[in-house]
């Protein structure tokens, strides 16, 4: 161990602990934003299964953009 107190850090140490405290705070958000995208993808999955099952089996509602294009013939 060194006889320095901790407060007389070397410059080259201190970069050290604020580069890795700067990552660790992009490594806290990025945690945040992925697992808040998870809560709302489960939640709008919770919302689904409250709606009847009719609505499940209706027809999709762009169906008209695919009846008014027509067949196509080459």
């Amino acid at each position: 161990m060194s006889d320095k107190p901790f407060y007389e850090e070397s410059e080259a140490a201190r970069l050290r602990s604020w580069v890795l405290g700067q990552m660790l705070r992009g490594a806290f958000y990025a945690a945040i934003l992925f697992f808040g995208v998870l809560v709302l993808i489960y939640a709008i999955y919770l919302l689904g299964l409250l709606l009847p099952p009719e609505s499940k089996t209706a027809p999709s509602p762009y169906g008209f953009v695919i009846e008014a294009a027509g067949p196509r013939v080459a």
